[in-house]
């Protein structure tokens, strides 16, 4: 949490404004209805919609946080109008469960408007709100974003000043083909599982179960990804309940040290979220154990029972991926990689038209893009270098992809270089050895055993020209990172990875 990387301070940014945010929020929604139940909903809404809304372009952000009411307050006041009809708010809770999760293959508007309708829902049971207070419910929800809009777009919107992230697609596919569309069936699984056995454990707070199990497939793309999530969010809500009873129960919801360190637990989410999803479920479950002492309901058998439920939420969810439609760490991975090497592939050949004499070939954007890659390929091989992975051969192999691909990116790094020169002339053996690279690309995910073949002896030998000369070396170690790169990607026989 502390060491991790903060170009431009842009964790500290965000969590700055976002304390600013919600305290208005809160502030706002408390004054105008005058009721705690209002400022607890509004300050809620501002931290979803600061949270969750991730669009690239701030006019993208600013029409997603538009969207949040339209996709909220309908399923605010289903959940209200369904509070005392358990099994019609049941079957509403799964649906809005799946909707939700099946959302996210519009992308990030798709996400965040999917867990601002899902958040509505719980909203509702962890305030036990009933009917008569949907309309100051909904007025405080609608103050909140407003709140948020305020100082997100308004007091304090530093991503106006900055270029927009690059991004890279997710990866595609029809019916159950689609990663979202078999998240949507696990989750409504792991979530129907939460809901029956949290009510068992506890008619009153059997919800914690549900946003357990829901929280774990948030930016999880495999059964690995799913399990490391749901490990560490019990770590988070284990070492979160110690600190609440420490503190939160002492305090018995005092008004002033309560809205103090609450305004610390939103600021520790925003700022740890990125690195750190464990500090991030800490400075949640103090926050939930703080809003309950200021609600008049915490006592230490509360805190019990929110680590009950979250136990289960996570053996939900751990069932799901397991047996509903899993999708294998195997099947992440090796998307990722082999939309990595491509992507090498494309620059490579880029690189070689613009060292011919071709002035629009610019190999920039792919390089660009390469770095992006070889970042969903990290995150994708999580699972595998995790501490508690017992497989030591699939960690070896994973460490083995990470090191051969960053070497592929620093030759293809130093290429562009090399074309970007304009005294840089095109040689005859530059176009041989681009072919050479396409080969092994071509051959490196063919079906079958491998044809690649180790290369030997020294790099070629020197041209005529400097900038053709460190162009061919570049594509020599290139060719021979991904020659090297054949052994841990094929060495299972059955596929690049055994599914995990």
């Amino acid at each position: 949490m502390f060491v991790a990387p903060d170009p431009g301070r842009m964790r500290l940014r965000s969590a700055v404004r976002a304390v600013l945010g919600i305290t208005l929020a809160v502030t706002v929604s408390g004054l105008v209805a005058q009721s705690v139940l209002a400022a607890v909903a509004g300050g809620l809404a501002a931290l979803l919609a600061l949270f969750t809304v991730g669009d690239p372009t701030v006019r993208g952000q600013a029409v997603s946080t538009t969207l949040l009411p339209v996709a909220g307050l309908p399923v605010l006041a289903a959940a209200t109008a369904l509070h005392g009809h358990p099994l019609l708010r049941d079957a509403a809770f799964l649906a809005v469960v799946g909707v939700g999760v099946y959302a996210r293959r519009w992308g990030p508007r798709g996400h965040a408007l999917g867990i601002f309708g899902f958040m509505m829902f719980f909203m509702v049971q962890f305030l036990h709100a009933t009917p008569d207070r949907l309309p100051e419910l909904s007025g405080a929800v609608a103050l909140g974003l407003l709140a948020a809009a305020t100082v997100r777009f308004g007091l304090w919107c530093y991503e106006r000043r900055l270029p927009p992230p690059a991004a890279v697609a997710p990866p595609g596919g029809r019916g159950l083909a689609r990663i979202t569309t078999r998240q949507a069936v696990q989750a409504t699984a792991a979530c129907g599982f939460a809901l029956a056995a949290g009510q068992v454990l506890s008619h009153d707070r059997w919800y914690w179960a549900v946003v357990s199990a829901w929280w774990i497939f948030v930016n999880t793309a495999s059964r690995g990804d799913t399990l490391i999530r749901g490990f560490r969010r019990m770590l988070g809500t284990v070492t979160g309940i110690a600190v609440g009873l420490l503190i939160a129960v002492p305090l018995h919801g005092a008004p002033v040290p309560t809205a103090a360190l609450v305004a610390v637990c939103v600021f520790g989410i925003f700022y740890t979220a990125a690195p750190s999803y464990s500090w991030m479920m800490f400075f949640v479950t103090g926050m939930a154990g703080l809003l309950y002492g200021l609600l008049g309901v915490l006592h230490p058998g509360l805190l019990a029972v929110r680590l009950e439920q979250t136990a289960v939420g996570a053996l939900g969810a751990a069932l799901a991926v397991a047996l509903v439609l899993p999708v294998t760490t195997h099947a992440a991975t090796h998307a990722w990689i082999q939309r990595a090497v491509h992507c090498v592939r494309d620059c490579t050949a880029v690189a070689a038209r613009r060292l011919a004499g071709d002035d629009q070939a610019d190999p920039t954007p792919h390089v660009a893009e390469l770095e992006l890659l070889l970042a969903r390929v990290r995150l994708a091989l999580v699972p595998l270098l995790h501490p508690l992975n017992p497989l030591r051969h699939r960690k070896a192999r994973a460490r083995q992809v990470v090191a051969y691909l960053d070497e592929c990116a620093a030759q293809v790094r130093g290429l562009a270089a090399v074309a970007a020169d304009p005294a840089a002339s095109h040689d005859a053996r530059l176009t041989a050895a681009c072919q050479r690279v396409e080969a092994v690309v071509g051959t490196l995910f063919a079906a079958g055993p491998t044809a690649v073949a180790a290369l030997d002896g020294p790099a070629p030998a020197p041209a005529h020209h400097p900038g053709a000369e460190r162009a061919l070396a570049h594509l020599h170690d290139l060719e021979s990172a991904l020659t090297a790169l054949a052994h841990p990607v094929r060495s299972s026989p059955r596929a690049p990875f055994a599914a995990s």
